[in-house]
């Protein structure tokens, strides 16, 4: 065995196989199963994309039409709302030089006013904003002191903290909608951000003392030694250290207060409707506009993903925290 080993050491040739860097062929193997899930992934949202920018006899054509002639009409039946009208009523119009005009005048309509499209959007931006940064506050400090503090029955605590987040938002519906009907939260911002946020305060209470624990204890001791409070610790040492966890804590929680849907339906009809129960409704002439329907779903897509991509940096460094100890 020994002569074996010098002799393969001798001519420069290792036998052993390391167990952290993979094989060329397992690489092979891991690059193409990633690429076939984006290409899975994918696929739904460049055909909603697509779909946008099409005639409405397009979007319903069967076979699906793959190649045709790119219109806006899509984002226009989005913006607006129309009235259908006599040829000869449109034709004693002075001509317009609005584009959606012009696409609704082609199609024997006038544009009459703008949709509610944008205040429903910006329903959705205040709430889910609005309650990704209550939850994270709140779930921080209460990460903090269970991370910190000698808590009585805190393994029960936390169970119970955890436990509300299994339970299906539909089990509550009901008794939720009578309460905020006799505290006059229906149908209110306020009461959607307060909702949102005790749906989302368990999983940022877990994610954040995971992340939290890994933060050693000395750090703080230290700066206490040198004349700072807790509060002053907690603030100038331990959350820039957080800051990873805290990120990624954030973009779960955007993320779900940005897609609810259950409540949304339930509890706004109106003033805080947001933009999930708002798109499946739109209606054009001869029921659903499929173009505008895809046209309000790719704008929806877009504050998620770029609020993901300016922070993608700090989400995967939170997601992988920890893993790896030393």
């Amino acid at each position: 065995m020994s002569s074996v080993t010098s002799t393969s050491t001798s001519k420069g040739i290792s036998t052993a196989h390391s167990v952290v860097e993979p094989t060329a062929t397992s690489r092979w193997v891991a690059g193409l199963l990633v690429a076939l899930y984006a290409f899975i992934t994918l696929v739904p949202l460049v055909w909603i994309v697509l779909t946008s920018i099409k005639s409405p006899p397009d979007s319903i054509s069967y076979p699906p039409k793959v190649t045709f002639a790119p219109t806006t009409q899509g984002y226009c039946n989005l913006f607006t709302t129309r009235s259908r009208q006599t040829p000869e009523y449109i034709a004693a119009l002075l001509p317009s030089s609005d584009a959606c005009d012009q696409i609704a005048r082609a199609n024997n309509m006038v544009v009459v006013g703008p949709s509610n499209y944008i205040p429903r959007f910006v329903n959705s931006l205040i709430i889910a904003f609005g309650s990704t940064a209550l939850s994270v506050v709140l779930g921080t400090m209460a990460a903090y002191a269970f991370s910190r503090f000698k808590v009585p029955g805190k393994d029960d605590l936390l169970f119970f903290i955890l436990s509300t987040r299994m339970m299906p938002p539909i089990a509550v519906a009901i008794p939720i909608y009578l309460m905020y009907r006799e505290l006059g939260l229906s149908d209110t911002r306020l009461g959607m951000i307060l909702l949102y946020s005790a749906v989302n305060v368990s999983l940022a209470v877990w994610l954040l003392k995971g992340f939290i624990d890994e933060i050693p204890r000395e750090y703080e001791e230290a700066a206490m030694v040198d004349g700072y409070t807790r509060l002053q610790a907690f603030r100038k040492v331990v959350l820039p250290q957080a800051t990873t966890g805290i990120v990624a804590t954030a973009i779960f929680c955007l993320i779900f207060s940005w897609n609810e849907y259950a409540f949304a339906v339930l509890l706004t009809s109106g003033a805080a409707q947001t933009a999930p129960p708002f798109i499946p409704i739109i209606i054009g002439e001869g029921g659903q506009d499929w173009p505008a329907v895809a046209a309000g779903t790719t704008l929806f897509l877009l504050p998620i993903l770029v609020f993901t991509v300016l922070l993608r940096k700090h989400l995967l460094r939170g997601i992988t925290f920890g893993a790896v100890r030393k």
